[in-house]
C-alpha cells in the first residue's frame, strides 16, 4: 500500500473516531451507523484536523427546534447500497421526511416500519428495492408522499395503501407490479398526483375510479397492459394530466373530453368510434388544451369540427387511425402548434395554404395519405422535421422549404409527384427522401434559382443570355439523350420486359452464395404477388423476377436463417427487399396466406413493415419495405452508414458535401444521442409485439442484425412472427436464438420455448453493444479471460465499474450517467432468472428517464 492512502486512512479514522465520540442511542447514533452500514460517504470536517460537528449540522440532515431529533433526512445520490440495517433509521421516531433517492438500496429494515407515525414524505425513487411491496406500508397514516418509482418491486399493489387517506402523491413508476389496479386505491381521497405508469398491470379499471378522486390533477397509467372499456372521467373535475397510452382500452373517447385536461395521451390503445361527436360535450375547455395524441387506435369518422379552438394546442397526433376521407381540417387559429401529425387520416385535397400561419411548428408529418396540388409555403424558422411522402402532390418544393432542407433533422418528400428543378442533393438523399420525383427540368430554368451576376455592358448581356440559353439548351439535350440511354441500358441489364417474361416457363432455380433453391413455378405471370397498400396492382412473380434481376447474386442483400434477401423495384418504384423462406413451410398455402395478412396488419413505426407475400410453389416469399441504411449489425461492427467498401471510409466526421447537404458518417453513428434512440426505437418495438398484439408476438431472435435503420435512421426491427409461416424444424432452431444473445435457461433445458423475457434478455445484449461498442462474442473484453460481453458488463456492473465499459467513441461529455444508467438496465435484462428481468414496456420507461438532454 502506498503512501498516498495514509491521508485518507486518517480521514476515516477521525470519521469513525468522531461519530464514535456521539453518544449512543441518540439519532446522530442512528444516522452514523446508517451511513457506516452502506458505505456513506463522511460528512465535511469542522477544520482540518478537527472532530465531526454535530448531526444537526450536517448537510443531510434537519433537526427539530430542540436540536436533538432528525425530522428530515435527504441522503440523495450518495452511493449507498445494500440494505438498510436494522436500529439504525427505524429509530429516528421525528423522522418526518425522508430521501434516500439515485442510490443503490435493495431493502429495507423491519423496524423501519414503525415510523408509521411521524412520517409525512417517503422517496425511494431510483433504487434497487426488490420483491413485494409489504402490507406494512399502510403503517404510514400521516404520509402525504411516497415515491418507489424506478425499483424492482413486483407483486400485487397491497390493499393496504388504500388506508393512507392522506396521501397527495403517489408514484410507483417503472417497477414490475403486476395484476390488477387494486380497488383499495380508491381509500386514497387526497391523491393530487397518480403515477403507475410503466408496470404489468391488466384487468380494466375499479370500479367507481373516476368518481373516486375529486382533487386528483394528474394520472398516468401508461405503459400498462390494462384493458376493458375507458371510464367517463366526468367526476375528474380537476384533472389537467392524463396519459392512459401504451395499454388495451377499449371503447369510446367521449367520456375523456371533461373539464381543464391539458394534456390528453391515449395514443396506442384499441379505442373506436367517431370522435366528431366529442363536439356535443359542450363543458371541455378546448382553449386550454395543451397536448392531444389519440395516434394509432381505431378511431374512425371525421376529425373534431371545433379542434380550431384550441388555441393553445402544441402537439396535434392523430395519425395511424381509421378515419374517412376527409379534407384537410381548419386549423388557421393553432397558431401555438409545434408538432403536427396527420399521417395516414384519409387526408384529401389540397394542404391549405393557412398552414403558413404555424409560425412555432418543429415537427411536420402528413405523409401516406391523398393529398394533391402543390406544397404551400410554410414557415420554416423552427421546423426540423417535414415527412409529405406517400401523396400525390405535384410542382415543386418552395425554395425557403427547400434551403431550410439541409439543416433538418430528418426530411422526407418520396412517392408524389414533385420536380425538383432547384435542389441538389448527394445520390443517397435522393433515394432516401425523394424516392419518386422527378429530378429532371424544363430547359428554360426559373432565373431566380440561378447565381446572381454583377452588371455589365447591355451588350455583353445580350451575347451572354443568348451564349449560355444555347449551352443549356445543348447540355439539356445530351442530358436527355444520355438519361433515356441510361436508363434503356439499365432496365435491359436489371428488367425483363413483359412479353419476354411471358414466353419463360418454370420451374425456376437460383444459386447464392451458400445455397440453391428453387421455386415450383410452371408459368411466372399466373403466380400472384399479393401487396397489401396497391390491392388494385396485378403484381405476379414475373415481376419479381424483374425486380431483382432474376434473383441475381448482385441484388443480393444478405443470407439469414430464414434465407437470402434481394433488392428491388417493382413497378410503379415501390422499393422492396425480398426476403425468401427457402426452407418451405409445413402450413399450407391458405394458412401461409392467413399469417401474412395478419403480419401485414402490424403497424408501429420501429417495425419493418410487411408489404406484401408471394406462394411461389413450396417457397414462402416475404415481401418487405427496403431499408436504406442496413441493419445496426454492420453500423457498429463494420462500416458507417452509406459506406459500401472499406476503402471508402475515409472520413469519420459530420461533413458537408459541396452542396451544403450534411451526411452521416461514422461519428454520426458513435453519438450516445444516436444510440439511445436506436435503443430506444428497438425497445418500442418490442414493447408493442409483446402487449400490443394480440396474439401476443414474441420475437424469438432479437439481434444486432434484426435491427434495421431507415432512411430517417430510424430504428426498424424486422424479421418478427415468421416462425408460423416457416414451421417444423426451422422454427425451434429460431426459437433457440443466436450464439451471444440466447438467455442462459435455453442451455439448461432442452424444451425450453421462447418468451417475452427471452426477447427482453436479447434486447439487453443489443443494448450492451450499444453502450460498449463491442460483440456478444469473440471481441477484447479488458481484465477478462474466456468471457463474452454479458458476463463482462454484467461483473463491472456489480463492482461499480461500469464506466470503465463505455465506448470511448461515445463523443458527447455529460452523458456518462446516462450511459452507466444504460448499462444498469441492460443488467436488469440480461438477469439469468426469467421472472427478474423487466417488461419491454418498463424498459421504454427507464430508457426514456436517460434520455440525452435537448442541448447536449
Amino acid at each position: 500500500m502506498g503512501l498516498g492512502f495514509l491521508p485518507s486512512l486518517l480521514f476515516l479514522a477521525l470519521f469513525f473516531r468522531s461519530l464514535a465520540s456521539q453518544q449512543p442511542n441518540t439519532d446522530g447514533s442512528y444516522v452514523r451507523d446508517f451511513l457506516e452500514g452502506m458505505g456513506g460517504p463522511a460528512p465535511a470536517l469542522s477544520e482540518p484536523g478537527g472532530a465531526l460537528p454535530p448531526v444537526c449540522s450536517w448537510e443531510w440532515a434537519t433537526c427539530d427546534a430542540d436540536g436533538e431529533n432528525v425530522v428530515a433526512l435527504a441522503a440523495t445520490g450518495l452511493g449507498l447500497s445494500g440494505n438498510i440495517p436494522e436500529n439504525t433509521l427505524g429509530k429516528l421516531i421525528k423522522l418526518q421526511d425522508l430521501d434516500l433517492s439515485r442510490n443503490s438500496i435493495t431493502g429495507i429494515s423491519s423496524d423501519f416500519w414503525g415510523l408509521g407515525s411521524s412520517l409525512r414524505s417517503l422517496n425511494f425513487s431510483r433504487n434497487r428495492l426488490n420483491g413485494s411491496l409489504p402490507n406494512n406500508v399502510g403503517n404510514f397514516g400521516k404520509l402525504e408522499s411516497l415515491d418507489l418509482s424506478h425499483n424492482d418491486l413486483s407483486g400485487e399493489i397491497p390493499t393496504t395503501i388504500g388506508s393512507l387517506s392522506g396521501l397527495r402523491f403517489l408514484n410507483l413508476r417503472g417497477n414490475m407490479f403486476e395484476g390488477r389496479i387494486p380497488g383499495g386505491l380508491l381509500g386514497c381521497r387526497s391523491l393530487v398526483t397518480l403515477d403507475i405508469s410503466s408496470n404489468r398491470l391488466i384487468g380494466g379499471f375499479p370500479d367507481g375510479f373516476g368518481a373516486g378522486f375529486r382533487n386528483l390533477t394528474s394520472l398516468d397509467l401508461s405503459g400498462n397492459m390494462i384493458s376493458g372499456r375507458l371510464l367517463n372521467f366526468s367526476g375528474l373535475e380537476s384533472m389537467g394530466y392524463l396519459n392512459l397510452s401504451g395499454n388495451q382500452i377499449q371503447g369510446s373517447v367521449m367520456g375523456v373530453f371533461q373539464g381543464p385536461l391539458q394534456l390528453i395521451d391515449l395514443s396506442s390503445n384499441q379505442l373506436q368510434g367517431h370522435i366528431s361527436q366529442v363536439t356535443s360535450n359542450s363543458s371541455f375547455n378546448w382553449s386550454g388544451l395543451v397536448y392531444l395524441d389519440l395516434s394509432r387506435n381505431h378511431l374512425s369518422g371525421e376529425f373534431f369540427p371545433n379542434l380550431n379552438e384550441a388555441h393553445s394546442l402544441k402537439h396535434l397526433d392523430l395519425a395511424g387511425n381509421r378515419f374517412s376521407p376527409q379534407k384537410f381540417p381548419s386549423i388557421a387559429y393553432l397558431t401555438s402548434l409545434e408538432y403536427l401529425n396527420l399521417s395516414g387520416t384519409g387526408l384529401t385535397g389540397k394542404i391549405p395554404a393557412e398552414i403558413s400561419r404555424l409560425v412555432s411548428l418543429t415537427t411536420l408529418d402528413l405523409s401516406r395519405n391523398r393529398l394533391t396540388g402543390s406544397i404551400p409555403q410554410l414557415s420554416t424558422r423552427d421546423l426540423g422535421v417535414i415527412d409529405l411522402s406517400v401523396n400525390n402532390l405535384t410542382g415543386e418544393i418552395p425554395l425557403p422549404l427547400l434551403q431550410r432542407l439541409p439543416s433538418m433533422q430528418r426530411f422526407n418528400f418520396s412517392y408524389n409527384n414533385l420536380t425538383l428543378c432547384a435542389a441538389r442533393f448527394s445520390p443517397e438523399t435522393y433515394r432516401a427522401a425523394f424516392f419518386g420525383s422527378q429530378n429532371d427540368c424544363p430547359i428554360a430554368a426559373n432565373p431566380d434559382l440561378l447565381p446572381k451576376t454583377k452588371k455589365t455592358h447591355g451588350g455583353l448581356k445580350l451575347v451572354l443570355a443568348i451564349a449560355l440559353s444555347a449551352f443549356f439548351l445543348l447540355v439539356g439535350l445530351v442530358c436527355l439523350a444520355l438519361g433515356c440511354r441510361r436508363r434503356t441500358r439499365l432496365w435491359a441489364v436489371k428488367q425483363l420486359s413483359y412479353k419476354e417474361e411471358q414466353t419463360i416457363s418454370g420451374p425456376f432455380s437460383f444459386q447464392t452464395d451458400s445455397t440453391t433453391w428453387v421455386a415450383d413455378v410452371k408459368v411466372a405471370t399466373s403466380v400472384p404477388v399479393v401487396i397489401f397498400e396497391k390491392p388494385l396492382l396485378n403484381f405476379t412473380f414475373a415481376d419479381l423476377l424483374a425486380a431483382t434481376s432474376h434473383f441475381d447474386r448482385g441484388t443480393l442483400l444478405a443470407e439469414g436463417r430464414f434465407g437470402p434477401v434481394y433488392r428491388g423495384f417493382l413497378p410503379g418504384g415501390i422499393h422492396v427487399a425480398v426476403k425468401v423462406l427457402v426452407l418451405g413451410s409445413t402450413c399450407t398455402d391458405l394458412e401461409a396466406a392467413r399469417e401474412f395478412e395478419r403480419l401485414g396488419r402490424i403497424k408501429h413505426p420501429n417495425l419493418v413493415p410487411l408489404t406484401g407475400y408471394c406462394l411461389a410453389g413450396e417457397q414462402r416469399i416475404a415481401i418487405y419495405e427496403y431499408m436504406e441504411n442496413g441493419n445496426l449489425q454492420n453500423l457498429l461492427h463494420d462500416l458507417p452508414l452509406g459506406i459500401q467498401a472499406t476503402e471508402d471510409w475515409s472520413n469519420d466526421t459530420w461533413e458537408e458535401d459541396n452542396d451544403g447537404v450534411q451526411s452521416i458518417t461514422s461519428e454520426g453513428q458513435t453519438t450516445w444521442r444516436f444510440r439511445h434512440k436506436i435503443a430506444l426505437g428497438t425497445a418500442r418495438a418490442l414493447a408493442y409485439l409483446h402487449h400490443g398484439c394480440f396474439p401476443q408476438i414474441v420475437h424469438r431472435d432479437v439481434k444486432a442484425s434484426s435491427i434495421y435503420i431507415d432512411s430517417a435512421f430510424e430504428p426498424r426491427l424486422s424479421d418478427f412472427g415468421l416462425s408460423k409461416v416457416v414451421g417444423g424444424s426451422l422454427e425451434e432452431e429460431i426459437t433457440r436464438g443466436s450464439a451471444g444473445y440466447t438467455p442462459p435457461e435455453f442451455s439448461e433445458a432442452e424444451n425450453y420455448s421462447a418468451t417475452p423475457k427471452s426477447d427482453v434478455y436479447g434486447f439487453g445484449v443489443v443494448l450492451f453493444e450499444l453502450v460498449t461498442g463491442k460483440k456478444p462474442l469473440g471481441d477484447e473484453y479488458p481484465g477478462e479471460k474466456d468471457a463474452n460481453l454479458v458476463s463482462w458488463v454484467r461483473g463491472l456492473v456489480k463492482k461499480n465499474e461500469s464506466s470503465s465499459a463505455i465506448d470511448p467513441k461515445i463523443l458527447e461529455t455529460g452523458s456518462e450517467r446516462q450511459m452507466e444508467e444504460a448499462l444498469r438496465i441492460g443488467y436488469l435484462c440480461t438477469a439469468e432468472l426469467p421472472s427478474k428481468r423487466p417488461s419491454m414496456q418498463q424498459v421504454v420507461g427507464l430508457l426514456k428517464d436517460v434520455e440525452p438532454i435537448a442541448d447536449q
